[in-house]
């Protein structure tokens, strides 16, 4: 390989000016108040949508796993067009603007009687939402999809790009701005999983909604008031173009075969670049070697690049592109875990609705039971990196105590034992209401079990111990195991994870529901007293457990990025 005479990357690094530090109030307080926004604004809408606009619980199931799903996949889209075409600035400014737009409209639908339906007389005589009120419901839920969409892929990459990397103090700003995102995160979710679901339930639908919305425009004014000192890095095309190019070199030379030693035969030209790392040749999916055969010497130009990049990739571009092959029997692994999760935010929060949510002279909001899941979260990474890592360290002779393949195994354990907790407590909930008189009726129509609800917080704290493990393991994952320039995409392969986990959780629900009886008959009527939720839970353990044998035999087969050989974990954690 040639030596580099320049590297022309640091010389575009020198022509920036780069204010770290004196950008982070203005990306920090733009990241907490969007996340307080943001979060607040989704995480209460299953009851919204059964109280408020009186649609049944298993419709309601049905449309949060759709917009939870959409939202998460429009993250995919907005990583393309950031990378392609508008650049992480101009999309993260557009994004924030179209959500503070949709949170404007769905208070106003709380708050104009006219935009939502008048409230039930009785239980069994609510009068459902029009067609203009479902419209108005839906622009506000399409509007929050899109903005999530541009912001969630750009928001981590932009903060990061005002730090200088070519330099320890630049790197270091890096790695703390990526602490203090996480810590906000964190404060944005308790703060909206108590204070404002709070008051959107006790208090006022339209002042919970109009508090978020205050927020983001808060969000806004941070964002924008420092665009004169920001750092905005051009879009340089969508690294889809390479893999596609990959792809079909591949087909064009599919009968070619390939010699016993390959690499010889390889085009393999100097690498230059500084922030994508050099990887070897590895011998899985040998079929795509073809796209990198040189044929004959017209194919290369003087300069050394290929003659037409349709017909003749890098070995470089192949290896990257089988690093995202090796990595999609481990993402699918996902979809089936994060269904568990899912249901955190629909039918853990209808079983809440149907228990004894009294807590001395307090009485906790249905939609407030998921800070168990974040309490367990929060206070386990400290123990886990502090104690864990390091006990675990000097049995393993590993940096990192386990293997970034290993946490995410333990994740999915979790989650199956979560969902067994689940149905054995969904079990005890609906025989108490069964065999002890009932203490009230929910928003839904279903009588309130005697059932303490906080019986409900052992799944949520392993639902939380889950996430812990293979939530941000997963992460870590795509961010370590994705080529460096595709880190954008990689930000987004998570949500797009939790899209199709969403879907096919609503899959399910409709599937089950239609098969089991249908209405207040199935595994998940509307009355929870009369279905079986935990059948519902077991099956989707039992489902995990298929899982986690696939799960088992990907991770046995999985090669490192730039190991060929080697199944163990080759970086420290950071």
């Amino acid at each position: 390989m040639e030596k580099e005479t320049s590297n022309p990357e640091e010389t575009t690094n020198k022509m920036k000016k780069y204010h770290g530090w004196k950008t982070m109030p203005y990306l920090i307080g733009n990241e907490t108040f969007e996340k307080l926004g943001g979060i607040a604004t989704a995480a209460n809408l299953v009851v919204y949508l059964t109280t408020v606009f009186h649609i049944k619980s298993i419709d309601a199931a049905r449309i949060l796993n759709l917009f939870n799903g959409t939202t998460s996949l429009a993250t995919a889209l907005g990583a393309f067009v950031s990378d392609a075409y508008l650049g992480r600035y101009t999309t993260l400014a557009a994004a924030s603007v179209v959500t503070l737009l949709g949170m404007v409209i769905i208070t106003l639908t709380a708050a104009i009687p006219s935009l939502h339906p008048p409230p039930c007389v009785e239980p069994t005589s609510c009068t459902g939402p029009t067609s203009t009120q479902k419209a108005v419901l839906v622009l506000s839920f399409a509007l929050l999809m899109i903005g999530a969409g541009g912001i969630r892929p750009c928001n981590l990459a932009f903060g990061a790009d005002q730090f200088d990397p070519a330099t320890d103090s630049g790197k270091k700003g890096i790695n703390s701005f990526f602490n203090w995102y996480y810590f906000t995160f964190t404060i944005a979710v308790m703060i909206s999983s108590t204070f404002i679901i709070y008051v959107q339930s006790n208090v006022s639908w339209t002042l919970g909604f109009a508090i978020p919305a205050a927020m983001m425009l808060i969000s806004c004014a941070f964002f924008f008031l420092a665009t004169r000192i920001y750092v905005m890095v051009q879009p340089e095309g969508s690294p889809f173009t390479s893999i596609a190019r990959v792809f079909i070199a591949a087909a064009r030379k599919r009968r070619r075969g390939f010699p016993s030693d390959p690499t010889p035969s390889l085009f393999d030209p100097p690498h230059l670049s500084s922030l994508v790392s050099k990887l070897p040749h590895t011998n899985q999916f040998r079929c795509l070697d073809g796209a990198a055969i040189v044929e004959s010497t017209s194919e290369i130009k003087a300069d050394g690049t290929a003659a037409n990049p349709w017909k003749l990739c890098s070995l470089q571009q192949v290896e990257e592109v089988k690093c995202l092959l090796r990595i999609a029997p481990i993402w699918s692994t996902g979809i089936i875990y994060y269904v568990g999760m899912a249901q955190q935010s629909t039918y853990v929060v209808l079983q809440a609705m149907q228990s004894d949510r009294r807590l001395g002279k307090l009485e906790i909001p249905p939609g407030s039971f998921s800070v168990f899941s974040l309490l367990a979260l929060t206070l386990w990474i400290p123990i886990y990196d502090r104690i864990v890592v390091p006990g675990v360290r000097k049995i393993t002779k590993k940096d990192e105590g386990i293997t970034m393949l290993q946490r995410l195994g333990t994740g999915i354990v979790l989650s199956i034992v979560a969902m067994v907790v689940a149905g054995v407590v969904e079990e005890r909930r609906r025989s108490a209401s069964h065999n002890h008189p009932t203490i009230g009726v929910s928003p839904t129509g279903g009588e309130i079990s005697p059932f303490s609800g906080l019986w409900l917080a052992p799944q949520l704290v392993l639902s939380g111990l889950a996430e812990a493990f293979n939530t941000i393991g997963q992460m870590q994952f795509y961010y370590r195991e994705f080529p460096e320039n595709m880190r954008s995409v990689a930000g987004s392969v998570f949500f797009c994870t939790v899209a199709f986990s969403n879907y096919l959780s609503g899959f399910l629900v409709t599937a089950i529901h239609r098969t089991t009886g249908g209405e207040d008959s199935s595994w998940l009527a509307g009355d929870l007293n009369r279905g079986r939720l935990d059948s519902f839970y077991y099956l989707i353990a039992v489902i995990g457990v298929f899982n986690l044998i696939f799960f088992a035999a990907a991770a046995r087969w999985y090669k490192y990025k730039g190991l060929e050989g080697k199944s163990h974990d080759p970086q420290p954690v950071s």
